[in-house]
């Protein structure tokens, strides 16, 4: 799952989460109505909310189909709700035994609870219209079909996959149809158009179907497709690019293969990671929010300019965002233009810029970009946007680094590859250890990099 639509499944989770909760409290109270009979106390609530809370996203990570958040079928979304349902009875009805609580041993318990779920739903599906209207991209995701020539008939049923998830298809790409359109898809050229149309148009995802294609086009396809940080993904019916890049995948049915896939496209691990994102920069700010004030105070006091520093960076899917750093130089380089890179005893580096920079401290206002869904406590540091235009001439598949967030620490930081890259093994080693890190990610491995980030001595090489 591509991250736009990760993005569009969390916002939807958290949602669901806050209704079912208050859907669970306004039972209880309603239950025991007038309040002075209410036989528990705020205590026990909390704790039947935290048990709730546990099976309900244990039953989502495991058996919940994430796709019916995204997903146009309502044939998907009946069957979603009913579930839902049935599981939020459940769930309910064993608390209530667990815990002995004797007022749902009455036989009208279920109409309550199945009316406030009955409300969960029709709530639920109001907040998915706004979040569609407000975030109308994410739910628009653009597809482009290549060499569906001969192949025409065995991709029918792609066709309405794809639409039924919620994408939408800009055109296809052939060498063998001479048409403009064809069952209401535009024919936007042959195959050897593909560069000028990325250059033109906003894509998501190719797909391409491999057995109308040469092996030589495929890859070309898929270098073109790295280059650009785009997702391939490959209609079987193909003997090529066997391997560990190359694993299948199921849309709605339909067996397709993805190129690159990584661990961090399965929701449950996007999820998990998301939630800790966001626990740990809550921790994080408020435990060290009387630091930020004196380091603020230092700042203003040390010289004139602002506090902080807020450079224009490329994020996840080449998004480009506002980079929150305390100013650690007294001339700072253009925000949205700079190509200016730091270098040892920099003569900008003010007195306190100095001790900054040494142990990091300047980068701790990005936690608020992590708040903000912007980046992640780990994953591949953020570089300018002209970086990313020299680094993509040095390394093909330098784009892949957009498949994920950008970290405030990274792999490449604790094993030393930070600060200057002035030469291209510079650049092709930073590159390779964050394509390592989104190819092997376990949430056991960004514990680890937290870790060596604050003890070990490889991340503070070249901190200056």
């Amino acid at each position: 799952m591509i991250p736009k639509k990760q993005h569009v499944v969390f916002s939807n989770i958290i949602i669901e989460f806050l209704l079912l909760n208050l859907s669970v409290i306004s039972v209880f109270f309603i239950k025991n109505f007038p309040f002075e009979a209410i036989n528990f106390v705020p205590g026990e609530l909390i704790t039947l909310l935290l048990i709730f809370n546990g099976v309900w996203a244990l039953i989502l990570l495991i058996n919940r189909d994430q796709d019916f958040y995204i997903s146009k079928g309502s044939r998907k979304k009946i069957k979603s709700f009913i579930l839902s349902t049935f599981m939020f009875i459940g769930i309910l009805s064993t608390i209530a035994i667990i815990f002995k609580i004797e007022y749902f041993n009455r036989t009208t318990f279920i109409f309550p609870i199945l009316i406030f779920s009955l409300a969960n739903i029709i709530s639920f599906s109001l907040f998915q219209d706004i979040l569609k209207r407000k975030n109308k991209a994410a739910y628009e995701s653009s597809i482009l079909l290549i060499g569906i020539g001969k192949k025409w008939k065995n991709t029918q049923y792609l066709v309405k996959s794809i639409r039924d998830q919620g994408y939408g298809i800009i055109g296809f790409l052939d060498d063998f149809r001479s048409k403009n359109t064809i069952e209401g898809l535009i024919n936007l050229g042959k195959v050897r158009n593909l560069q000028a149309i990325l250059e033109n148009q906003i894509v998501d995802e190719i797909f391409i179907a491999g057995g109308a294609l040469s092996e030589k086009a495929i890859k070309e396809i898929i270098k073109l497709a790295d280059y650009k940080g785009i997702r391939v993904n490959i209609i079987p019916d193909t003997p090529i690019l066997p391997g560990s890049t190359l694993k299948p995948y199921s849309l709605d049915g339909l067996t397709l293969f993805q190129y690159r896939q990584t661990p961090l496209d399965n929701f449950s691990n996007f999820f998990l990671k998301r939630i800790f994102d966001i626990f740990f920069s809550l921790t994080v700010l408020i435990l060290l929010s009387p630091i930020f004030l004196i380091i603020g105070i230092i700042i203003y006091m040390d010289g004139k300019g602002p506090v902080f520093y807020t450079p224009l960076r490329k994020g996840e899917s080449g998004n480009v965002f506002k980079c929150y750093k305390f100013r650690s130089m007294s001339i700072c380089d253009n925000p949205i233009n700079g190509t200016k890179s730091t270098v040892k005893n920099d003569p900008r580096i003010t007195k306190i810029g100095k001790y900054l920079r040494k142990y990091d401290l300047d980068e701790l206002p990005q936690f608020f970009n992590v708040l903000k869904g912007e980046m992640s406590v780990v994953g591949p540091r953020p570089h300018r946007v002209n970086l990313d235009k020299d680094f993509r001439k040095i390394v093909n598949d330098y784009m892949v680094r957009h498949y994920v967030k950008p970290g405030i620490t990274g792999w490449a930081q604790v094993n030393g590859w930070r600060g200057p890259t002035l030469t291209k093994e510079q650049k092709r080693k930073r590159v390779w250890h964050d394509l390592w890190y989104i190819e092997n990610w376990k949430f056991t491995l960004d514990l680890k990099i937290i870790f060596l980030t604050v003890f070990s001595r490889k991340t503070r090489i070249n901190a200056f």
